[in-house]
């Protein structure tokens, strides 16, 4: 075969179906490709690609933040409908071979081991598998800094004291659990159908601040606002990380959050892949007739030019920077963030490849910024990275 995209969720399912479009023998290979998606995905309204249909669109709502005041974005968000991005993207794969099966290791090139011990051959591979990542097999010396949430979801009218009607709160950075300690934020965003999800959310910790805390503010937010949360609520959980190292196997690949496309500050990576599917698609078109390698090489380039490598090395430094923040400056450095002119917080938010946005933006912050805020930005960038958030800096 052409290509075997390793991975069954919405990045794989997006690249596999436009490899198929443009007449490359293609096969998707996951453990269970039939299982319903789970997670909540969203992205900003002018982030949404041109042929996704509108009845993907759950729910459209202003972006609002609250650091220590309240700013309107002046963006619209889209809550996507999750079984319904699902079938749209399930449609696309009639040409390809949906296999089932769990990937343990690749042997050689093009080559793929299954844990029923059977093999796969294919020119091109591609680690769509998120963050597990399975033909990445060399792991990590760092403990990884991660994005952990819990969220439930209420009923719009159950919801009203925290979301106003048309509303998205992207961050809500106020205390209202009444604990101190690690800093995290409420994120409340309409699902459609009546329904919100309420979600306090730990941006980034090294490592992942615990589900069982997340739980506890929470709960301890929405019983403050006077809001009772009936026993039927459904939960999601959140785990992932937002500092893993660019997919390192040479033989494959990386796309989607394995790759990663993650933002290090957002956690969002489903635009950017839905975006890249196409590209990447058309770049192996383009040189698999010049041999697998030249095929990989083209396909690499494209999840990773080098502009991109260097927007994602400046937003690394933006994470560092913060995970080595005092929990009571964190709402105070998004004040000054978001205070930033539109442009800037827009390229910094979603841009992946505009160098010359991505540092404009951050001269600005640097600009605004007093003398303390300014020293720890300028250390961040020439620090190693934190070992642990539990331990001492």
């Amino acid at each position: 075969m052409d290509v075997l995209v390793v991975g069954g969720g919405p990045a794989g399912s997006a690249l596999a179906a436009a490899c198929s479009r443009r007449g490359l023998d293609t096969a998707l290979l996951d453990p269970a490709p039939d299982r319903p998606w789970k997670a909540t995905y969203g992205m900003w309204s002018r982030e949404l690609p041109a042929d996704l249909p509108a009845s993907v669109i759950a729910a459209r709502a202003a972006g609002r933040v609250i650091a220590l005041t309240e700013r309107h974005l002046g963006w619209d968000y889209a809550v996507l409908d999750v079984p319904a991005l699902q079938a749209h993207l399930t449609a696309g794969l009639t040409g390809v071979r949906v296999l089932t099966g769990r990937v343990v290791g690749s042997p050689a090139r093009g080559v793929v081991e299954l844990a029923d011990g059977s093999q796969l051959r294919s020119a091109v591979v591609v680690d769509a598998g998120g963050r597990w990542r399975p033909l990445d097999s060399r792991p990590s010396r760092q403990t990884p800094a991660e994005q952990t949430a819990y969220g439930l979801v209420l009923d719009v009218d159950v919801s009203a004291p925290l979301l106003s009607a048309g509303d998205a709160l992207f961050m809500d950075w106020r205390a209202d659990h009444g604990e101190t300690g690690w800093p995290t934020f409420l994120y409340a965003i309409p699902l459609g159908g009546g329904q919100v999800l309420v979600e306090e959310t730990s941006l980034a910790r090294r490592p992942g601040l615990p589900m069982s805390a997340l739980r506890r503010r929470l709960h301890a937010r929405l019983a403050r606002h006077g809001i009772q949360v009936p026993e039927s609520a459904a939960a999601e959980r959140v785990w992932f990380p937002v500092d893993q190292a660019r997919h390192r196997d040479t033989g494959a690949v990386g796309f989607g959050a394995a790759a990663p496309l993650i933002h290090p500050a957002t956690g969002y990576s489903l635009a950017a892949s839905l975006h890249l599917a196409p590209v990447v698609a058309e770049a192996l078109v383009d040189h698999l007739p010049s041999g697998p390698d030249a095929a990989l090489a083209a396909a690499n380039k494209v999840v990773w030019p080098r502009s991109a490598q260097v927007v994602h090395r400046f937003r690394r430094i933006g994470l560092e920077a913060l995970l080595r923040m005092a929990p009571d400056d964190v709402p105070g450095f998004f004040e000054q963030f978001f205070a930033l002119p539109d442009a800037h917080r827009w390229t910094y938010l979603t841009a992946r490849d505009d160098v010359g946005g991505i540092v404009s933006a951050m001269n600005c912050l640097f600009r605004q910024s007093r003398g303390p805020l300014r020293r720890h930005l300028v250390t961040s960038a020439f620090r190693r990275p934190l070992p642990s958030n539990d331990g001492p800096t």
